[in-house]
């Protein structure tokens, strides 16, 4: 399998931090901290990614451009 590397946004949302990939819309996570949320998205990236290939829906190539 080719390893994709997808952009992360963690942002502070309150009492907590909030991370999100643009390039796979609702793949989302949080946490009490960035480094929890860091784990967190990690996690999430993969159960994303499984349940889209276990549906025979495409997995997306990343697309997001960092400036």
């Amino acid at each position: 399998m080719i390893e994709m590397k997808y952009a992360v946004v963690i942002e502070k949302a309150g009492q907590n931090y909030s991370a999100y990939i643009p390039d796979l819309p609702g793949c989302i996570a949080t946490g009490k901290t960035i480094a929890e949320t860091e784990n967190r998205i990690k996690i999430a990236i993969e159960m994303h990614i499984d349940g889209m290939m276990e549906d025979g829906i495409a997995v997306p190539v990343p697309a997001t451009v960092l400036l």
